[in-house]
């Protein structure tokens, strides 16, 4: 029995597997959105101060994601290392992947918690100049980056989960996590039973408080059922081969999620010269659509140790059919994503509490840059496929196009023309879609050459 459940990722048909353990996958990834539009959401409704409050939650965005993205990174490439060593029945090898992310776990943390104490309030103020946006802005960044052990941790031990086929664990992880978030929210941001009023300190604390559960979950999920994983000290000792191979998988993919934050960062810079409410607005708008590219990025996460684990088999049709259904059911996430955003982006909008200009200016967004998402789709699906056959670079350089080099540029042009006619502020937007489809005609040019050159030379 432990047999089987070991090699499902090479014996079970492609397309019940991917929705069996992409399910789970997309489900932890839409929760993980929650944590921000959930805080979100309770502070813009904040009296006399929720859009300051929301502005502020905008401006901490990018390092928040930062956190995600070289824990997501690193969870990642340990994830595809270990699903590759335990496809090639490498169990010695695995274990090492395992303890080594681990260590990576604590640099990772050690790292954030210097930047929270002494680099927050710089940071911070390179996007603003309001006294009130600032002091919030900086109080909730340095708690979340003071107490992220949580978000580090748990992104290591859900890939750890994955790897192995145990998502469904990561996702009750995550669950759990959320559901204690969005608990603890209005309690400590407006001061139930008996507690002060936080404010937006009460929502970082609510947040980090969330993660931790998340991450204690995991580590209990880790040691109850990666029986295929042997635990210890000696296998946490730095091995630099070892750390090499997470990296040579995983750094493209904390590059990847990286850029989003480099992007957002760059994006606030350029729309508050426009005004504050654009800045507001964008980052409302960004914190929506993550529940969509979340869930394709969940599926990506599904798509890249089955895509690797058959790699390491050195079987070709497997391979294959991991290409061909995880493009179309990620295709299948974006339309319904896309509809979703066109039919309701009013009452999406509605639920914070916003001015008149950003609300519009919101809906705007919505309705744009959702006509992004089936090209977006498609190059988060080619992503995870380059991640899991040894193709890093291409994979990083579909994420430089789509989140740096096809975006700030256009950005700052239409910024250019909004500033001098509040009527064309709605160009701003079609920065995303017109970014979406020139990446997808360069990865598609990749995945032509990597079929020919790695996986038509296979013969399983």
């Amino acid at each position: 029995m432990e047999e089987i459940s070991m090699n499902k990722m090479g014996l079970k048909p492609i397309n019940s597997l991917l929705l069996t353990m992409g399910i789970p996958m997309i489900l932890s990834m839409v929760l993980q959105a929650v944590y921000n539009i959930v805080d979100s959401a309770f502070v813009s409704n904040m009296k006399g101060t929720g859009e300051a409050a929301l502005n502020a939650l905008t401006l901490d965005f990018p390092v928040q994601m930062l956190m995600v993205a070289v824990g997501i990174g690193t969870g990642v490439g340990t994830n595809a290392l270990l699903a590759k060593s335990l496809g090639q029945d490498n169990r010695e090898k695995a274990s090492k992947a395992a303890g080594n992310a681990l260590f990576l776990g604590v640099v990772i943390y050690i790292v954030f918690v210097v930047f929270g104490i002494w680099g927050a309030g710089a940071y911070i103020g390179t996007q603003t100049s309001n006294p009130q946006i600032y002091d919030m802005a900086v109080d909730y960044l340095q708690i979340c980056c003071i107490i992220s052990f949580g978000i580090v941790f748990f992104s290591i031990f859900e890939k750890l989960l994955q790897a192995t086929g145990h998502s469904m664990y990561s996702t009750i992880a995550q669950i759990a996590g959320a559901v204690t978030n969005m608990i603890l929210d209005p309690v400590l941001i407006y001061g139930c039973f008996g507690l002060p009023e936080f404010g937006v300190k009460g929502a970082a604390y609510a947040t980090v408080i969330g993660q931790i559960v998340s991450a204690v979950l995991g580590l209990i999920f880790h040691l109850k059922y990666n029986k295929e994983i042997t635990n210890g000290v000696k296998y946490m000792k730095p091995s630099i081969k070892i750390i090499g191979e997470i990296y040579a998988i995983g750094f493209p993919a904390i590059i990847a999620q990286a850029l989003m934050s480099i992007m957002t960062y760059g994006l606030n810079i350029i729309f508050v010269r426009i005004n504050e409410a654009v800045v507001t607005a964008y980052g409302l708008y960004y914190k929506i659509q993550q529940f969509i590219l979340f869930a394709a990025f969940g599926l990506r996460d599904a798509i890249t140790p089955i895509i690797s684990f058959n790699y390491g088999m050195r079987s070709r049709k497997r391979i294959k059919d991991g290409i061909k259904y995880g493009m179309l059911y990620t295709l299948v996430i974006m339309a319904f994503g896309l509809i979703a955003l066109e039919v309701f982006a009013e009452p999406f909008s509605a639920i914070f509490g916003l001015s008149g200009t950003t609300q519009d200016l919101c809906i705007g967004a919505m309705r744009i840059v959702s006509i992004s998402f089936l090209f977006a789709g498609a190059n988060i699906a080619y992503q995870g496929i380059f991640q899991a056959i040894d193709g890093g670079l291409e994979s990083l350089i579909i994420s430089v196009c789509r989140q740096f080099i096809f975006v700030l540029p256009a950005a700052y042009g239409f910024s250019l023309i909004a500033r001098q006619s509040a009527d064309c502020v709605w160009m701003v937007w079609l920065t995303f879609p017109i970014a979406e489809i020139l990446s997808v005609i360069i990865a598609s040019i990749f995945m032509v050459r990597i079929v020919k050159n790695k996986i038509s030379i296979l013969e399983g």
